[in-house]
Formats: C-alpha cells, sequence, structure tokens
C-alpha cells in the first residue's frame, strides 16, 4: 500500500509541475479547467508537512474509520490530512463556501449539494489525471454521478453503498433446494415456487415515520431501470420526461404485481404500511420462514435480530435485484459519498487521486460497513462473505445510478413521491391519480 500510495502522491506532483504556473487560487471559483494547475511543486518531498481539511458527514464510528482509511497515505507522504464531520454538514458547507472560507476538500453524500456549489462557482474541476484515474477504476455510472451541470467532472466517489439486493435465510433457502435468479423470469418462478410450498414469497415493509415512502420509492427506480434503461432513468429523475410518463407507470405497475397481490407478500398491503421497515426481514428467520426475499440496501442486516446478525455469514444470503429487460443488463442502484475540491494544491490533488484506488478503502471494508466501488479493491478485505457479494455485485452491475429521489427536489423526491407511493400502495387514491399529483409538485 506504501508503494501505492508514494506512486499517487509522485504522478500528482508531477502533473502539477508540468502544467504551468498560474497564480494560486486556494479557494473560490474554478478559474482552472481540468488538467490544470495554479501550482507547481518541484520536489516530491514538498508535501511533507503540507495539511488539507476535508469535511464531511461521517461521525463517530464512522469519522473513525474514515480517519483510518488514509493513515497510510499521510504515512507514505507527509500530508497531515485534519478530518472533522458534522451533521449540519450540508448547511455548513454552503455556509462556509458562501464566506469564502470552505474546506479543501467536501464529502457530499448526495449529488445535488455537488451540483448546486459546481453552479454556483464554488468547486475546482478535477484535473485530468484524476478523471483518467476514475475512468479506469470506477464502472458505468459513477463518472457521470460526479458530472455537475456545466459537464465538468468534480466528484470522486469513495465509500458507497447498493440497494439492489435481495436477501434470503441462506439455511432454509439451501434446505428447501431454492436456487438465485438472476432474471426476472426466474425470479416469477421461484416466487411461484415458494406459493406452491405454502409460504409468502415476499417480505416488504415500509412504516418509516416522516420518511415514509423511500421503501417503494427505491423499488420504482430499481424497477425503472430494468426495465426504461439508465438513458430514460436520467432524464426521468432531472424532469426531461413528465412523471406520469408511460414508463414511469410501468414500473410502479410492476411494483403492484407484487405489493398489491395478498399472495406474495406477509401481512399484505395492512403490514407493508403499519410495519416499520427495520423489521421486514425478521420473519425470514422463523422457523420455517414466513416469508424468503427481501429486497433493501446493504445496511439493513444491521436490524435483522441479534443471533442472526451474530452469524450472518451463515445464516444470510444475497443476490442482485435481477434483470428485468436482457438489453439494459443488471444495473445498481444505490448512494455514496464523493470529495469535492474547493482547493487546488498538489496535496488535495494528492488525496483525492488516493481515494480513487481500492487501497483507500481496505482498512475500511476489514472493520465492516462500507464497501467501494473501485476495480482493482482487495475482495478479501472485506469483514464478512455478505459484504464481499455486495461489492462483487456492485463490480458486476453493466451500470450504476445514484438514488432517483436523492437526486429530485426535495419537494419530489422526499415529498409527493413518499406520498404518492403511499397513497398508492393504500389504495386511497388510483396510479395515474397518484402520478398526475407528482408530476404537478414538480417546481
Amino acid at each position: 500500500m506504501r508503494r501505492i500510495v508514494m506512486a499517487i502522491a509522485t504522478a500528482a506532483i508531477v502533473v502539477a509541475a508540468c502544467t504551468g504556473a498560474a497564480t494560486p487560487q486556494p479557494t473560490g471559483g474554478p478559474t482552472v479547467g481540468p488538467g490544470e494547475s495554479p501550482t507547481p511543486v518541484p520536489t516530491e518531498a514538498s508535501l511533507v508537512g503540507t495539511k488539507v481539511e476535508v469535511f464531511g458527514a461521517f461521525r463517530g464510528d464512522e469519522g473513525i474509520r474514515f480517519e483510518e482509511s488514509f493513515k497510510a497515505f499521510e504515512d507514505a507522504t507527509g500530508v497531515d490530512v485534519l478530518y472533522s464531520g458534522s451533521d449540519q454538514f450540508e448547511t455548513l458547507v454552503n455556509t462556509r463556501a458562501e464566506a469564502g472560507n470552505p474546506p479543501d476538500i467536501a464529502a457530499f453524500p448526495q449529488p445535488g449539494g455537488m451540483r448546486r456549489l459546481a453552479a454556483e462557482g464554488f468547486l475546482i474541476p478535477l484535473p485530468q489525471d484524476i478523471i483518467d484515474a476514475i475512468d479506469a477504476n470506477y464502472g458505468p455510472g459513477w463518472m457521470e454521478t460526479g458530472t455537475g451541470d456545466d459537464g465538468n467532472v468534480y466528484g470522486v466517489f469513495h465509500r458507497v453503498n447498493i440497494k439492489s439486493l435481495v436477501f434470503y435465510p441462506k439455511k432454509a433457502f439451501e434446505a428447501a433446494g431454492y436456487t438465485a435468479p438472476t432474471t426476472w423470469d426466474e425470479l416469477t418462478a421461484l416466487a411461484a415456487e415458494i406459493k406452491a410450498a405454502g409460504s409468502s414469497p415476499w417480505c416488504v415493509t415500509m412504516e418509516s415515520g416522516g420518511a415514509t415512502g423511500w421503501v417503494a420509492t427505491d423499488w420504482v427506480e430499481d424497477i425503472m431501470l430494468r426495465t426504461a434503461g439508465p438513458e430514460t432513468y436520467d432524464k426521468w429523475v432531472t424532469h426531461q420526461i413528465p412523471f406520469n410518463d408511460p414508463s414511469v407507470k410501468e414500473a410502479i405497475e410492476t411494483l403492484g404485481s407484487i405489493w398489491l397481490d395478498q399472495t406474495q407478500v406477509y401481512g399484505g398491503t395492512t403490514n407493508i404500511l403499519a410495519t416499520f421497515f427495520g423489521e421486514a426481514g425478521t420473519p425470514m428467520f422463523d422457523n420455517p420462514p414466513k416469508c424468503w426475499l427481501l429486497k433493501q440496501g446493504s445496511f439493513i442486516t444491521g436490524f435483522f435480530p441479534d443471533a442472526v446478525k451474530a452469524d450472518l455469514d451463515n445464516e444470510v444470503g444475497s443476490f442482485a435485484f435481477p434483470s428485468v429487460d436482457p438489453q439494459f443488463g443488471t444495473p445498481a442502484l444505490g448512494g455514496g459519498d464523493q470529495f469535492v475540491m474547493f482547493s487546488d494544491r498538489p496535496e488535495v490533488r494528492a488525496f483525492l487521486a488516493y481515494l480513487t484506488t481500492g487501497a483507500s478503502g481496505s482498512t475500511w471494508a476489514a472493520a465492516g460497513g462500507a464497501l467501494f466501488p473501485h476495480k482493482d479493491q482487495d475482495l478479501g478485505a472485506y469483514a464478512s462473505a455478505l459484504d464481499r457479494a455486495a461489492a462483487e455485485q456492485l463490480l458486476a452491475a453493466d451500470s450504476f445510478r445514484f438514488d432517483g429521489s436523492d437526486l429530485m427536489p426535495a419537494a419530489v423526491g422526499a415529498g409527493t413521491f413518499w406520498k404518492g407511493m403511499v397513497d398508492y400502495v393504500s389504495g386511497t387514491k388510483d396510479l395515474d391519480t397518484v402520478l398526475d399529483e407528482i408530476e404537478a409538485s414538480w417546481p
């Protein structure tokens, strides 16, 4: 790892030294383009003793694990990385940018914050060498998600998550002779087999207080990627097509073919609406299981019963939410933290370059609770086989897209879309009405 870090730092310095001198610009808008550097650096040793301030939303154990992940970089380069995290990150980073005192690097948990500050001229586009590293070491979709409305690439993704997973009770699943499906037809056949055996195929619940509805929107987004494709998905989340477009209706109807079928979901719609989302998987581990399949994000294992969490690798299996239309393959829906530049100095570039490597996530992967998108990562570093399988599914995805409701305006994504899905599942409104109301609410 030391050799990798030193190579990255050296490359960053060489690029900086070769691109010519300009007036240093530690903060403010991007007056330089990708591949250009305002600060020439003559020697590798000049990184020693420099400091990089990083600000993000990682706190508690997450903050500690992030700090541990870059210790190798500090040891190899002599750069002192100063990290601070806050639960008021979004507010504070905007305030600091507007006051002319931003951090060198900020870690945005949602692309909207990056795009807003980039559009307002506060962020600096990534240099070409880092863009090339992303292109070489990340799968399809990551660079696009880190791109601003002006077409410049601003974001380096690091810690990520995947929502396109289906979990199952491993011991019972194998004992019953079931096999993980890879296509929608195989998934449908598996559900029929489970029903024929007298059980409910799906475990679905969605109650989440004021955020009730996000479980349904995640399903719709995953289905949209598989039935309409990534390009149409992008047009949908940016309102280049209306919310009541036929492609959106088809995706929700596909969800409805499962959720609204009382023979498909344990407890039916009453249980879906009334039960806390974190308890959806509990019936999977009854003997015999009351339901068998739980579509959720990689974080959901933290809500499983204590006895299951103590032995995840033996108790829980997972597979990728299957492909529907073969032309779109098996996409991945998820989220993650992307790091952006407010300052352009060699040590800042070197740190961002480090984040594009699999080595930067190895200690956090070993500690658990995080996935990484790098092609060169050591999958053996993951703390559990379940995490490793999720990382493999992420790397194997034919495309990646960020959670759609997070990309939409808050009034829609965390407002009418959530509420509309509750109205649809509860039957208080028909689908056409729901779609028309969400479309009318778009700012």
